[in-house]
């Protein structure tokens, strides 16, 4: 495994919080804070409603764009950009996985039929160190 890929990891171990973008029906870019969990292949997971702005956006435009790591404007923490192609799954293994108590308020248990997963498939990474002005880019 590379170094960058090892720093990505690193940087992507635990929940994030993230700032997604989507494209809406009128072309215009829409961000949202979601958590992010990533797997071992840097693909990332998100838990949304099937009748989600956001789910609705993917299924028209899978092109979206993450943005994660700094947890403030004072740490020195590395930080993320994340392009990726998204789609919505109802994988049953999945959805199981990422179920916590916290999503009760939202859907009535895992197998409800609004809960989905949106899976991020990342085509380019720029991880931006602490201290760095330029990024290092990592691609599949």
């Amino acid at each position: 495994m590379s170094e960058l890929r090892e720093k990505i990891q690193r940087a992507l171990s635990g929940p994030q919080l993230a700032v997604l973008a989507t494209v809406t029906a009128e072309g215009l870019p829409w961000a949202r804070y979601v958590m992010a969990f990533a797997d071992d292949d840097l693909t990332l997971r998100i838990v949304t409603a099937l009748d989600s702005r956001k789910a609705q956006q993917i299924g028209m435009h899978p092109d979206v764009h993450l943005t994660c790591g700094a947890t403030t404007l004072e740490a020195t923490r590395e930080y993320l950009q994340i392009a990726g192609r998204a789609e919505i799954t109802r994988d049953a293994q999945k959805r199981q996985a990422m179920w916590n108590e916290m999503l009760e308020r939202y859907f009535s248990g895992p197998d409800d039929p609004n809960y989905a997963i949106i899976r991020v498939r990342p085509v380019r990474i720029e991880y931006m160190g602490s201290g760095s002005m330029e990024p290092e880019v990592w691609t599949p």
